[in-house]
């Protein structure tokens, strides 16, 4: 079970340690302060907007009740990513689950953002799901190289399907993962 492995330390490529936990109720402070650390181009898409009191407690709401599971990586005290995975009560969708991730900006490159999805990879097999979507504009070029990487595939384009932080309609894009196809292990991400 994905809670067994934690808390525990991962070594980066650049030298560096986190440590990784599952988040708790406790967290949303975290998440907040986390939030602050953000450029408004990363907050402009996020699912559940952090910067907000309210939003964070619906993401604490749904870690406690059992629709979300994430992954918490910490320097010292301070988060610096997380990797998320979400789950939806209805039946016919209950083996897919949706992946989010968001490293802080002076961790990107070291692998953690790599390291944290192989992670979630891990705790989404323990949860019995069999597909993880991830969904992005397609303006984020960055994220979908990234997914494209890891062997996520386009599953559709919808045009017009999601608003930004300015109320301007966007396209959605869809992607997801077989995990049944997914090998790479936690250690073996940060060495890559």
């Amino acid at each position: 079970m994905a809670a067994d492995r934690y808390p525990r330390e991962l070594k980066l490529r650049d030298g560096s340690k986190v440590s990784l936990r599952l988040m708790t109720a406790k967290d949303g402070g975290a998440i907040h302060d986390f939030a602050g650390k953000l450029s408004p181009d990363d907050l402009l898409f996020l699912r559940t907007d952090i910067t907000d009191k309210a939003g964070v407690d619906d993401w604490v709401a749904a870690v406690k009740g059992g629709s979300n599971t994430s992954v918490l990586a910490f320097a010292k005290d301070d988060l610096v990513g997380y990797a998320s995975v979400s789950r939806t009560p209805a039946r016919w969708t209950r083996r897919v689950g949706e992946l989010r991730v968001n490293i802080a900006p002076a961790q990107r490159g070291t692998g953690l953002g790599k390291a944290l999805t192989a992670e979630v990879f891990e705790v989404a097999r323990d949860l019995g799901l069999r597909k993880l979507t991830a969904q992005m504009t397609p303006d984020q070029a960055g994220a979908r190289a990234v997914f494209e990487h890891l062997g996520f595939q386009v599953e559709a384009l919808l045009a017009d399907w999601v608003e930004d932080r300015k109320g301007r309609p966007r396209d959605l894009l869809v992607m997801s993962y077989d995990l049944d196809g997914f090998t790479d292990t936690l250690e073996d991400a940060v060495k890559a």
